[in-house]
């Protein structure tokens, strides 16, 4: 077999899409790290979004599926957990693609790595994040629970358009 070259190896694994959020691509979504050859052994590096993610094995299952669809016989999974994924890692076309899918994107700058003191006002509840509602547009928004449709998203409401939605939350 000829090995394929990398930049197709990265082609078909942005074909494969997050089973919780099938409008972007787990390139998409940064948490595919690195792909590599190692002899004959296509080596994919994946970072979960966080280490409890019950995706991670359908992600694992899909990755390994595409990867035999394309003729890789040989291949290993790899987790790497450091440096931890933040939504940082999100591409802006994917940013884009949640907006429209009715999902808000990530507050730029939030991130895990954001500025400590801004990410710790968030989090003790002593600052309220300008949330744009994915429908209106509107600003006026508010979180109804910390926990919306998957782990990974919160549930808020806009109080314009009173419509409901998920947030995708800074991690």
């Amino acid at each position: 077999m000829v090995r394929p070259a990398l930049e197709q190896v990265w082609d078909w694994l942005g074909e494969i899409p997050d089973p919780e959020i099938p409008v972007i691509s787990l390139t998409d979504l940064g948490i595919i790290r690195d792909v590599a050859w190692d002899d004959d052994t296509l080596v994919v590096t994946v970072t979960p979004t966080y280490s409890g993610c019950p995706a991670t094995s359908v992600i694992n299952f899909e990755i390994e599926k595409k990867l035999r669809d394309e003729g890789i016989g040989q291949m290993r999974l790899e987790r790497q957990l450091t440096p931890p994924w933040t939504t940082d890692w999100i591409r802006p076309q994917a940013r884009e693609a949640l907006k429209a899918y009715g999902i808000a994107p990530p507050v730029d700058g939030t991130a895990a790595d954001g500025v400590l003191a801004g990410r710790i006002s968030r989090l003790s509840g002593q600052s309220n994040l300008a949330v744009e509602c994915p429908r209106c547009g509107s600003t006026r928004t508010e979180k109804v629970s910390q926990f919306g449709s998957t782990p990974c998203k919160a549930a808020y409401r806009c109080t314009d358009c009173l419509e409901p939605f998920d947030y995708f939350k800074c991690i």
